[in-house]
């Protein structure tokens, strides 16, 4: 893509607006469903040493996986940058950036998550062809997660996966469930012990340690705010039936 000048607008996403100025155009083309005039509540500034920073992290990581090296644009680059210094500052407002696949049916919000490849955006799809209308996709990768006294609200944002499912919308969180893969379709209710590992290792965890701290007590709050489930699952549409009559309550 070619090189733009400096581009800022601002945007809004899980009740924060955020002012993000980059270099290359595509970022905005990314977050154009969460444009907003209102004021910013704080900045994102992308510096050619941010896109070159990416660009070594992606070439280590896919190094270190026996991978052939990926030949990112820099524009898509910056992309990431951005979701990154979002993320590290989206603790001072009680909200963080969960990896997982959240879905609303009738007002509530179900989570789901799991290690890669265990099929969560299967998970969902069976959801939307058991339901029908009644299910709406609201992030199918990288929701933000307001986390209040009052409980949890799951929040679409511009990061919504490969498929690019999901929507500018909120919905109150009811559960978190976490998909493991079963040739029978179980459903269990899990305590905070068990669960919290998954959920520190998909939230997205600022390297600023006074970040991670802020990080580590919304993790904590998330775990007592939500109900939490495990489910072993196969591919077939039962699973869906399975997991919502076992956590619609």
């Amino acid at each position: 893509m070619q090189k733009q000048k400096m581009m800022t607008k601002n945007y809004k996403m899980a009740d924060t607006v955020i002012e993000v100025t980059s270099i290359y155009e595509k970022v905005h083309e990314y977050c154009k469903d969460y444009l907003t005039d209102e004021i910013a509540d704080f900045s994102v500034c992308i510096t050619p040493e941010d896109i070159v920073k990416e660009k070594d992290k992606s070439n280590s990581e896919y190094a270190y996986e026996g991978k052939t090296l990926p030949n990112f644009s820099d524009a898509l680059l910056e992309e990431t940058a951005v979701y990154r210094k979002i993320g590290e500052k989206m603790p001072n407002y009680d909200t963080v950036i969960f990896h997982g696949s959240v879905i609303a049916v009738d007002g509530q919000g179900f989570l789901f998550t799991a290690k890669s490849g265990t099929g969560k955006s299967t998970h969902t799809r069976l959801w939307r062809e058991h339901l029908g209308d009644k299910a709406v996709m609201v992030n199918d990768d990288k929701p933000m997660l307001k986390i209040t006294d009052s409980g949890v609200i799951a929040y679409g944002t511009p990061y919504n996966g490969k498929h690019h499912l999901g929507c500018n919308m909120s919905v109150p969180l009811k559960a978190i469930c976490i998909l493991t893969r079963g040739e029978k379709n179980t459903i269990v209710r899990i305590d905070k012990s068990e669960a919290y590992a998954m959920l520190l290792q998909q939230v997205y965890r600022p390297q600023d340690p006074l970040q991670m701290a802020k990080t580590l007590k919304l993790v904590d709050k998330l775990a007592a705010s939500v109900e939490l489930y495990k489910l072993a699952c196969n591919m077939d549409i039962e699973a869906a039936e399975v997991a919502y009559n076992g956590m619609k309550g």
